[in-house]
């Protein structure tokens, strides 16, 4: 799927790949969902993300705080506070670190509440955006509080690109676990 360029492919991208996410999820033997994530023998997948996450709980909590984060972000400079996107102290050099936090924040969490999360913050994501004009999204510094950027790009990486990101995971979990 090309990247988006307008509210209306966005809201599809965002909608289509949540959905493919879910038909994944729901296809999950018992064995796949039992299974703790391993990847430490693939040489390809050295990314701290490949080790972080050792269940799909893990991987929808990390979609669901960084669409928080994106929620926080829009209420927050719409408002007139001109915050970052990341939270203090973290940076984009450091975003690794908030990322163990979000892992370690939601241990104990269980999978169904996980679940609910994630399908709340989705569905909030598809209602921020829906608030936003084309040109809003998509016209560079429209909005002096994403940089050269537009806000649709940050839209995209917490849905659609972070659905992708996450389906990647779950195909390589479940190719490893059949294998």
């Amino acid at each position: 799927m090309p990247r988006p360029k307008s509210k209306a492919e966005l809201l599809t991208a965002a909608a289509d790949n949540y959905a493919k996410l879910n038909q994944m999820i729901d296809g999950m033997s018992d064995k796949e969902l039992d299974t703790p994530f391993d990847f430490s023998d693939d040489e390809k997948k050295k990314e701290a993300h490949w080790a972080r996450d050792k269940n799909l709980r893990d991987v929808l909590v990390h979609l669901y705080e960084w669409q928080r984060l994106m929620e926080r972000f829009v209420a927050e400079n719409t408002a007139g506070a001109n915050i970052p996107f990341l939270p203090a102290p973290y940076n984009w050099k450091t975003y690794g670190e908030m990322n163990v936090q979000i892992w370690e924040k939601h241990q104990d969490m269980p999978l169904d509440d996980a679940k609910k999360l994630l399908d709340g913050s989705h569905r909030k994501m598809l209602e921020l955006i829906g608030g936003f004009t084309d040109d809003e999204l998509f016209q560079k510094k429209y909005y002096p509080w994403v940089g050269t950027s537009n806000l649709g790009s940050y839209f995209i990486s917490v849905t659609s690109s972070h659905y992708d990101w996450a389906m990647k995971k779950l195909k390589a979990h479940k190719k490893k676990v059949g294998a």
